[in-house]
């Protein structure tokens, strides 16, 4: 039987919805009552009574969550520990790509894929790139401007619907995957100029001091500012502009134009 943590948010549901579709059976682990399709149980990582696993054989772990790191790799440990107890024979874990090693909530993503390599799991890891969605959501237009701290940079962003399906894909035949490492980001980078244009707007640079002052006086989590800063340095910076084709081969189609995702 297959697992989802996490099933109620937003890539979650993405994956769900894909295995109905393919008349996959799964339990859809979530802390949200709200049924979202299969056969529902209650799962908190905070709650390390809620990690039951017995009769599980492939557990999808979706990262959980954005937080402080030692938040976040508490949470993954109880899952991976619950695992390793209950008999799961397999874990596949949404990661980061490893282009994102310069953004600040990288050092989750890399402890949890070493605590399943150092573990008893047979493991895959699916370094996702960033989301259409979220570079959709860091280049709002404002009175038909774009303001982002972009510079001239760009990013291989991905349609969370593919990475959702590529999720799907995998869990369907776990074992022939078991072992790698897949990178899946974008095929196409894109940057403000091109975001601007798809919303019919202009797109003027600012600066990285400009943002986070306007982050700061956002109302926003402690930790989430600098995980934002990040993101804008590292696409400035050109560090997240790698382009590749393991998503395109995994989907056995081309991806999803991001363009259109941006929401």
């Amino acid at each position: 039987m297959l697992m989802i943590t996490g099933a109620s948010g937003q890539l979650g549901r993405l994956v769900t919805t894909r295995l109905q579709e393919l008349a996959v059976p799964f339990v859809a682990g979530t802390h949200d009552p709200t049924q979202v399709g299969g056969h529902t149980r209650h799962l908190d990582f905070d709650r390390p009574e809620t990690l039951q696993f017995p009769g599980i054989r492939t557990l999808l772990l979706i990262s959980a969550g954005y937080g402080e790191d030692d938040v976040v790799t508490a949470r993954h440990d109880r899952v991976i520990t619950a695992a390793e107890r209950d008999g799961v024979e397999q874990v596949v874990y949404t990661s980061l790509t490893g282009a994102g090693d310069h953004l600040s909530f990288s050092l989750a993503h890399r402890w949890t894929e070493r605590r399943l390599q150092r573990s008893r799991l047979a493991w895959t890891i699916l370094r996702n790139g960033l989301y259409a969605e979220l570079l959709g959501s860091l280049t709002l237009a404002e009175d038909g401007v774009v303001h982002a701290p972009l510079s001239e940079g760009k990013l291989a962003a991905v349609a969370r619907a593919d990475l959702a399906d590529v999720a799907a894909e995998v869990l369907l035949r776990p074992a022939e995957h078991a072992g790698k490492v897949y990178e899946l980001v974008g095929p196409q980078a894109i940057g403000g100029a091109a975001v601007a244009e798809a919303r019919g707007a202009e797109y003027r640079p600012v600066s990285l001091a400009e943002t986070r002052a306007r982050l700061d006086q956002a109302g926003l989590l402690p930790f989430q500012p600098p995980m934002l800063m990040s993101i804008y340095s590292s696409i400035s910076g050109g560090f997240l502009a790698g382009t590749g084709s393991e998503l395109a081969r995994l989907l056995g189609r081309s991806p999803r134009p991001v363009l259109a995702h941006l929401g």
